[in-house]
């Protein structure tokens, strides 16, 4: 049996055997729409008990001459949120699940949040049979971490450690470098050929050239590492001046293990769903879903903690529907499917753009 055939045999179990209010089918979806949208031609004439409610509580949005169900936001700010049909439940977790890099149900939850209606017990039931993050590698952390470190700001401290891909290169990539900042836990990934203090000095003097670099560098690899590759900053930036953190320090030991193993599995989460051995690609792709991903300690994802907005992945990150998406190719074809974008809020698309019923 498929995934999306256990998925569906189990969802459908709970919502059989329990007393929970079933999710609408493609076919309640297309006679509550067409309820909908004959109480909306039908202004000032009298609507059905079913038909207040309807309208009440959802809204229909047209785009591309094709009308969906929305929930009806209660200002014109908030974001159009996609009523589901239940048959479309298992796309839209799948697809959320790997732009999260198999994240977690708290991670796909708040990728979804913001334009699906779909409850929690289907994205539970999804990563619950999900095989890839079955196989993930789990590691028990150790030591309790009673007083955090706190950092005041972005670059007071940096984190890096290194990751062990020997049994698995990729032609002479046998390590990530996965350096850190703390207080908003921003990551950057890089493939190395190996360990060298001045193979690692030189990808983060990338990194330090784009960002700034931190006041503090810590790793738990060791106070000589650390230092040489600080030695070796020195030399290729001498106005550069950093100093090296504490190494095994038992209150961000646990912070740095627990992304470590993340990256690890993400990647090869992301090998088996791409069907690649590529991981140097790879690790850009995991950098990205790490970042864009719900943190559960910053209460948000480590992207809006740093630039203070959601991350942008062209017009997928706005509230269009993806088939219309996909058939986008010009600009003149975007100013033809939207029109009218005043009544409701549809992030970062111009107005009058859109079509509101």
């Amino acid at each position: 049996m498929s995934h999306s055939e256990l998925f569906y045999e189990k969802l459908k179990s709970i919502y059989d055997n329990q007393d929970k209010k079933k999710p609408w089918s493609q076919e309640d979806y297309d006679k509550a729409l067409n309820e909908i949208n004959d109480a909306k031609l039908n202004r000032g004439k009298t609507k059905t008990q079913n038909q207040y409610y309807l309208c009440r509580k959802y809204d229909l949005i047209e785009v591309g001459n094709i009308k969906h169900i929305i929930l009806k936001p209660k200002t014109k700010t908030e974001n159009i949120i996609y009523v589901v049909p239940y048959e479309n439940y298992f796309e839209k977790i799948e697809e959320s699940h790997k732009a999260t890099g198999h994240g977690g149900r708290d991670k796909v939850e708040q990728y979804l949040k913001n334009k699906y209606n779909i409850p929690r017990i289907a994205v539970q039931i999804f990563i619950n049979l999900c095989t890839t993050c079955n196989k993930k590698k789990s590691k028990p952390y150790k030591g309790v971490v009673v007083r955090p470190i706190l950092s005041a700001d972005f670059n007071s401290r940096g984190q890096i450690d290194l990751i062990d891909f020997q049994s698995t290169p990729d032609g002479n990539f046998k390590w990530v470098m996965n350096y850190q900042d703390h207080a908003t836990k921003y990551l950057y990934l890089r493939p190395l050929t190996s360990k060298r203090a001045i193979e690692v000095a030189h990808e983060l003097l990338k990194i330090f050239l784009e960002q700034g670099a931190p006041q503090l560098l810590q790793s738990d690899n060791g106070r000589e590492f650390t230092a040489k590759i600080i030695e070796e900053l020195a030399e290729l930036w001498p106005e550069c001046k950093i100093v090296h953190g504490r190494p095994r320090h038992p209150q961000s030991q646990g912070s740095v293990e627990r992304s470590n193993q993340d990256v690890e599995n993400m990647l090869r989460a992301w090998v088996v769903d791409n069907k690649s051995t590529k991981w140097s690609i790879g690790v850009n792709f995991v950098q990205w879903q790490k970042n864009i991903s719900y943190h559960r300690i910053l209460g948000r994802s480590p992207y809006r903690t740093l630039f203070g907005t959601e991350p942008k992945v062209g017009l997928s990150s706005t509230n269009l529907p993806a088939e219309i998406i996909q058939k986008l190719s010009s600009e003149e074809d975007f100013e033809n499917i939207l029109q009218d974008n005043s009544e409701h809020n549809i992030d970062n698309i111009p107005s009058k753009k859109k079509k509101i019923l």
